[in-house]
């Protein structure tokens, strides 16, 4: 709709696993040279995982372009299925005739054999792909196992590489997969992008679909990464549905509410929940290092630096230190004076709970540098 509108020769932003708009950041560029090298190796199983969305089966679509001119190669796409279903997709894959019409797994797994010499002979390597792999059952696996045992005195004749999401590497850890997982020769775990490759991303996009104007602009970038986690499925989903936008408003560039209100549209979480969750998450990390830096510091692990005590009330002393008699403290002393004196109690600082604290006051004594207030408050002394 909106693709004469921004003088577009094609659509920048398809879901479609098309290896035309292949942008290969670092970690496509090192996982298609995982690929590359294992089939042009001496067989085995290469394993290819990723989160949904981050490009595998484009990936795959790319490293098609590069070895069908000497390859034989099938393709499952939907590999949820039986032993016998498997071979017979195989076999039809590899354009082989099996006579029979209720083949048994002999006759198939023999089929298939024959095609492989066959292809060896000739100089061709051969090439089984199976994408979704997460969804082979284990009686599956252990097959396509047994395939990788058809070879010849120098090489192995069929190389498989699995496509799936990181529930297959799960799967493999299981005891009985032990030896499939014993067979694979390379693994690679492709990640979302970065923000900078994000950007890149979009670009690289809009380039290819025939425009040079800035139809998004830098300024949206860190949105975009927040929103979609650098994610290329979730990028294309809501970069399509802000240009539709954009087109609808008559604008020529994509503005932050329209970026948001795409999101919010194509993806099941809302923009608040989204920064209340990166809000939150932060909270919770910062707290939970300065109590745990706290609680280091009250065992005793690490001896306690003067400018970290944080005296909450004027009576406290080194008496309750361990229940170990004080030296007198200092009129009017500092506190690293006080410190001073505290550190040289024979038993690590700790706390206990109180039902009448010697102050007359409900307090805890916390651990910070100068600047920080108190964030927790109860009955507690020390």
């Amino acid at each position: 709709m909106y693709q004469d509108y921004f003088h577009l020769t094609r659509m920048p932003f398809s879901i479609a696993p098309d290896p035309y708009f292949m942008f290969m950041s670092e970690r496509h560029r090192e996982a298609l040279s995982h690929l590359l090298y294992g089939v042009q190796g001496e067989g085995g199983i290469l394993l290819l995982t990723g989160e949904v969305g981050t490009g595998k089966t484009t990936l795959c679509r790319c490293l098609l372009e590069q070895i069908e001119a000497q390859c034989n190669v099938a393709i499952i796409l939907n590999p949820k299925m039986s032993v016998e279903e498997l071979l017979a997709s195989i076999c039809d894959e590899f354009h082989i005739h099996v006579p029979v019409q209720a083949p048994s797994v002999k006759v198939l797994v023999d089929a298939i054999n024959a095609h492989l010499l066959d292809a060896n002979a000739k100089g061709r390597r051969a090439v089984l792909i199976i994408d979704e792999a997460q969804n082979l059952r284990v009686d599956v696996l252990e097959q396509i196992r047994l395939l990788t045992n058809l070879e010849t005195n120098t090489r192995k004749l069929l190389q498989i590489i699995l496509i799936g999401q990181p529930e297959l590497q799960d799967m493999l850890r299981r005891p009985e997969l032990r030896q499939v997982a014993q067979r694979i020769v390379a693994r690679y775990h492709l990640g979302p992008l970065t923000r900078l490759e994000v950007a890149a991303y979009v670009v690289h996009r809009l380039r290819i679909s025939g425009t040079q104007t800035p139809v998004f602009p830098y300024s949206l970038i860190g949105s975009l990464y927040r929103l979609t986690g650098g994610v290329p499925r979730l990028i294309n989903l809501v970069c399509d549905r802000a240009l539709l936008g954009t087109y609808v408003q008559r604008q020529l560039q994509v503005t932050p509410k329209t970026l948001e209100k795409a999101a919010r549209e194509v993806i099941d979480v809302s923009i608040r929940q989204l920064r209340w969750r990166s809000l939150f998450a932060w909270s919770s990390l910062v707290l939970a290092l300065y109590m745990g830096w706290g609680a280091v510091m009250a065992a005793g692990a690490i001896p306690l630096p003067p400018w970290m005590f944080s005296w909450q009330t004027p009576e406290w002393s080194a008496a309750v230190i361990a229940g170990t008699p004080a030296a007198p403290l200092l009129e009017n002393a500092s506190v690293s004076t006080v410190a001073a004196q505290a550190a040289v109690a024979p038993e690590p600082m700790s706390f206990a709970a109180s039902n009448q604290p010697a102050s007359g006051k409900h307090v805890l004594l916390w651990y910070a540098p100068p600047g920080f207030n108190t964030l927790l408050a109860g009955n507690w002394r020390i």
